[in-house]
């Protein structure tokens, strides 16, 4: 079996976690890989296989995120050329997404057994002209659109080309079922269990007393078009990566997206108990 391995050492104990993440699955037999950049850190586990993160995942069974959700979705954005299963180990606060948490490593034999599901989740595309070029970007969580430093945006939001409304608010989320216990929930979004197939729109702070969120079926095409003064500055964020600014006039297309992450789920915890354990109390 073939494992890359993707931690987040910015995050406490995430360091002690990933070493014995390796020193446990070298111990099963499994062939490891990791990333170029952290060969200082683990030069002593010489068992390890350094390169590019993109050349080992290509031919993975397995990647492991070792971190937070920030982890997980920056983990799952770079499995667009994989077929690898993904496990999250939780060494953060909420870890919504992991599967494993730090002390309990022992799970990891599961992974050789098979004794484990898999929950497929659908991702988000968004389509925008960057130079002349149409560019695609995938979400397993959200595309946000946002004004800078806090100012209302105007904007129209079409789907399958139909007029659905104009908007005033401080922007909006684009979720998927997946994300929509992060930003959208905050934003006073609806849960939705994660394996259904469905885009959600809410909208942030909206300067209206009757605009809800939306839930739209999976094969609709959403646009949004900035309709704001030329000075006004909208930009888009995919799963929380570098904004990127829509110009007056342009549009931003929303998609299902034809690439999908499998999450490795090891505990069989279900969706609700997530919810009851990791949602209803303190993140302290």
């Amino acid at each position: 079996m073939k494992v890359v391995v993707f931690p987040n050492l910015m995050k406490k104990d995430a360091y002690r976690c990933t070493l014995g993440v390796c020193s446990i699955l070298s111990g099963l037999g499994a062939q490891i890989g990791m990333d170029l950049r952290y060969r200082e850190n683990f030069y002593s586990m010489d068992f390890i296989k350094f390169a590019p993160f993109h050349e080992l995942a290509r031919s993975a069974d397995i990647a492991i995120a070792i971190g937070g959700d920030g982890t997980i979705l920056k983990c799952a954005a770079k499995l667009s050329d994989s077929k690898a299963e993904l496990l999250g180990i939780n060494t953060g606060h909420l870890g919504f997404m992991a599967s494993v948490e730090k002390d309990n490593l022992g799970l990891l034999k599961s992974l050789f057994t098979g004794d484990y599901k898999i929950s497929e989740r659908m991702l988000l595309k968004a389509d925008f002209e960057i130079d002349g070029k149409v560019e695609s970007f995938h979400a397993l969580n959200d595309i946000v659109v946002t004004g800078m430093y806090a100012k209302i945006i105007d904007f129209d939001i079409y789907i399958n080309e139909n007029l659905s409304g104009n908007y005033r608010a401080d922007g909006v989320v684009f979720a998927t079922p997946t994300g929509s216990t992060a930003y959208s929930l905050s934003a006073g979004g609806p849960i939705i269990e994660p394996e259904l197939q469905c885009i959600e729109m809410n909208l942030i702070c909206p300067h209206s007393l009757f605009t809800r969120p939306m839930i739209y079926t999976a094969d609709k095409v959403i646009k949004f078009v900035h309709n704001s003064d030329e000075d006004t500055n909208i930009c888009f964020s995919v799963d929380g990566n570098k904004p990127m600014r829509i110009e007056s006039g342009k549009k931003l297309i929303i998609t299902k997206s034809e690439r999908k992450v499998r999450l490795i789920d090891m505990t069989g915890v279900t969706f609700h108990d997530a919810l009851n354990h990791k949602l209803m109390r303190s993140l302290k």
